[in-house]
């Protein structure tokens, strides 16, 4: 055993536990994930792990050397490559030894890490950043190199334990190729979070985090997801079960009343004659009573939470029926040419070279299902600010007929942070609905009264989707091009399969830019623009 948690909780001051009963034991040579909504604390649970937060109560053992890779990478900004890997150290020391100095201190440093330039390098080239160097600024670097850099570091160090947070989040189809083939035959002891359905189906087992622990789920995630679908099932059939059994419970319960009502009235007058004591008949009627009430109180709980328990998966279909009847029928004639780009091409400020090196030329007709692919730094989201006409072509032309359109990017820039999710509903509320339709509206969406005076600052990215979604169906009408830039990027799995099926009732005009295949195959893309070719 490498890692064993013994009942981990963790709560900040004042408020309720985030998680609680945090129970699991990693063995040497698992690759285990852990899933589960947004805000359940994964992250958390991982930098606990890593050391990098404390936990509220428990007891964790971590037996071996470990190494973490976050999800986010801003706060490496201001260090150079060599620093941002821990090797800053290591690389002076070998420098300064070149330079003459042969203080002790320098080659302790270096007992084991003669060779580490030649780590580096060896580390660089494999993972697809051989033009870097240790001394450039991190910042120089894109996402997914960035994630590639500390990818390298599984090479440098070998830890025992890798950690490994959201990792192909940023990387393209081919440094996602990479880390699935490092998954399938590499011997590390892995734990990740992730919600890229291709690398968790190389995880076993999955833990599913919740408020009040971990489940642990044998096999990857194929195994899990059925698992799931049959537990979901199984709480559904219980649900109509008990709601039936509640429902004649409460008819009982009438019974009883009108035939209390009854007896009480026979009762007075046959008490005069009836040689029954009057405090037996009492009795009995309210054994009676008692009885069917607590029939009655048995199952209304378990409706309740069973209700509970079904409530995010039914309102996550309720908001797909929404959805669905919000973009009803396009307006537009299937195959009229909306934009038309001929020999296109773009490059920066006074860059001499051109962003692709063959000019671009396609058709974007109504009704057109299109992913736009490539790898990092191929130029996707800029191709699609020239079609959204956020920027102008340098080289060629884009002609558009005329059409409305919206863009949802990873970081749902459609949402203002500074209003609250009352206030950003009713400023999308084209439709003139009144205030309690809106409150209605809301409430579909899961935000219930509670959460309207909440900042959309502070809104995990499923709370921040489903807002999104909910202001985009306050709007007069669907837009005819809906654009995409990685908008499953902050999701939970959950989340992600909601959005897809959403995209697949939509009849408009589809441009999606996103790496995950499983989104993109959910969503219904039937056509390919691929750049940098």
């Amino acid at each position: 055993m490498l890692i064993n948690a013994d009942q981990i909780k963790y709560q900040i001051p004042n408020r309720e536990p985030l998680f609680s009963n945090i129970n699991f034991t990693l063995q040497r040579g698992e690759k285990a994930a852990i899933v589960g909504n947004n805000g359940a604390g994964k992250t958390t649970l991982l930098k606990i792990i890593a050391g990098q937060e404390q936990a509220s109560g428990g007891h964790l053992t971590v037996s071996g050397s470990l190494y973490y890779i976050p999800q986010h990478y801003g706060h490496f900004n201001h260090l150079s490559v060599a620093e941002a890997l821990g090797v800053a150290p290591l690389i002076k020391a070998l420098a300064a030894i070149e330079q003459g100095d042969l203080s002790q201190h320098n080659y302790d440093l270096l007992e084991h890490n003669w060779d580490i330039k030649a780590r580096c390098e060896e580390a660089f080239a494999k993972w697809g950043l051989s033009g870097i160097t240790l001394q450039q600024p991190l910042q120089a670097l894109s996402g997914g190199m960035k994630t590639r850099l500390f990818l390298c570091g599984i090479d440098i160090f070998q830890p025992d334990i890798v950690l490994l947070d959201e990792p192909t989040n940023h990387l393209d189809a081919a440094a996602r190729a990479q880390i699935y083939s490092w998954m399938e035959n590499s011997s590390s002891t892995v734990l990740l979070i992730s919600h890229d359905r291709q690398l968790l189906r190389l995880c076993d087992p999955i833990w599913e985090l919740t408020a009040e622990g971990i489940k642990a789920y044998g096999g990857n995630y194929d195994l899990y997801a059925e698992q799931k679908a049959t537990a979901n099932a199984a709480a559904e059939h219980k649900l109509a079960h008990h709601e039936k059994e509640l429902k004649e419970a409460r008819q009982k319960q009438q019974q009883a009343l009108e035939r209390k009502q009854h007896a009480d009235a026979q009762a007075r007058r046959n008490a005069r004659t009836s040689g029954a004591p009057k405090g037996w008949l009492n009795e009995r009627r309210k054994n009676a009573e008692y009885s069917t009430a607590k029939l009655k109180h048995v199952h209304n709980d378990k409706v309740s939470e069973l209700r509970a328990n079904l409530q995010e998966s039914a309102a996550m279909v309720q908001m797909q029926r929404i959805m669905k009847g919000y973009f009803g029928l396009p307006e537009l004639p299937a195959g009229k040419v909306l934009i038309q780009a001929t020999e296109l091409n773009y490059r920066y400020g006074n860059d001499d070279n051109w962003l692709w090196p063959q000019p671009l030329t396609f058709t974007i007709r109504s009704g057109q299902r299109l992913s736009i692919a490539g790898g990092n730094g191929s130029g996707k989201t800029t191709l699609l600010k020239l079609l959204r006409q956020e920027l102008e072509a340098v080289a060629g032309s884009i002609q558009s007929a005329r059409s409305t359109s919206l863009l949802l990017d990873q970081d749902y820039t459609l949402i203002d942070r500074n209003k609250t999710v009352l206030e950003q509903a009713l400023s999308f509320n084209e439709t003139k609905l009144e205030p309690a339709a809106v409150h209605t509206l809301l409430a579909n969406f899961l935000f219930g009264p509670d959460s309207w005076d909440k900042p959309c600052a502070v809104l995990s990215g499923g709370e921040t989707l489903r807002l999104t979604l909910c202001c985009m169906v306050l709007q007069h009408k669907a837009p005819d091009i809906i654009y995409l830039d990685e908008p499953t990027n902050n999701l939970d799995l959950a989340n992600i399969q909601m959005l897809g099926k959403i995209f697949a009732a939509y009849r408009g005009t589809l441009v999606v830019i996103s790496h995950d295949a499983g989104f993109l195959e959910d969503a219904g893309l039937t056509a390919e623009l691929k750049l940098g070719v």
